[in-house]
């Protein structure tokens, strides 16, 4: 009997130092505070512990920040990023950057920020996305943390604005531009990510197969619905071993080298 304990604590034991050793999986970018995924809240938390996903929780506006830190204290696996989106560019900035200020020990990144001319109907639209990306980008610098971009479109001004900024823990999430963008983006030590649309667009899985590997992160965008395969469903955060699995292919890695090195390059966007 003395002899099957033994065993048995052995097998544990051996069990936990695998467990401690797995890689861990990171959506660097996903609204995970989003009404979309409330209802199910409960068994997404359990399947990011299960399938050993964390995730990058980034915000729209200064409520949906509020929502996001809240989210972040239900489980260590939700990084929280609060910020306004370039959508809601006129909503409550100096709120938000005194969120920041009051919370910038507990949170993990600010974003989502960035440019986008989709939602400018004015001129003063315009002024008022490049009043708060600059803003919260001189506050993500204060305090040392990494930043969640929105490019869409946007890519040459967004670099222009970059200049005066530490892009080391930057993050140009969703990554749509030329590969001479690509290329101004690894020159200035962004990192870039790629989702679920990779498993079919030959652009994106050219894109990446250009993108240095030290600089590339993944992400879902949830709850962006995806065509194709996904069938236009909302993203989840289970779709991310599937993404991993199709960046391995493209890179021609295993799944497993593929996960350690999106987890090394996560945690140095994150500085962790």
């Amino acid at each position: 009997m003395s002899e099957k304990i033994s065993l048995r604590n052995r097998f544990i034991q051996t069990i936990s130092t695998i467990d401690k050793e797995m890689t861990w999986y990171f959506d660097s970018h996903i609204h995970l505070s989003d009404p979309e995924y409330v209802s199910d809240m409960e068994f997404l938390l359990k399947q990011m512990e299960y399938l050993k996903i964390k995730a990058c929780c980034v915000s729209m506006n200064y409520n949906n920040s509020l929502q996001t830190l809240e989210l972040a204290k239900k489980s260590d696996l939700v990084l929280p990023f609060i910020g306004i989106h370039p959508e809601c560019a006129n909503e409550e900035l100096e709120n938000i950057s005194k969120l920041i200020e009051e919370h910038h020990e507990h949170i993990s990144g600010i974003g989502e920020i960035g440019l986008d001319p989709t939602y400018v109907k004015q001129d003063e639209d315009a002024t008022k996305q490049s009043k708060v990306f600059e803003t919260l980008l001189s506050l993500a610098e204060k305090f040392d943390k990494p930043v969640s971009i929105h490019s869409r479109k946007s890519l040459d001004d967004v670099f222009e604005i970059m200049t005066s900024y530490n892009t080391k823990h930057a993050l140009l999430h969703w990554f749509d531009g030329s590969k001479k963008q690509l290329q101004k983006a690894m020159d200035m030590g962004f990192f870039v990510s790629y989702g679920p649309v990779v498993i079919y667009a030959n652009d994106k899985q050219t894109l990446l197969s250009k993108t240095d590997e030290s600089q590339i992160l993944v992400e879902t965008d949830g709850p962006v619905r995806f065509s194709r395969c996904f069938e236009m469903k909302s993203g989840q955060i289970s779709f991310i071993p599937s993404v991993i699995f199709c960046a391995s292919k493209i890179l021609g890695k295993s799944f497993d080298e593929m996960a350690y090195l999106l987890e090394m390059n996560s945690n140095a966007f994150l500085g962790i």
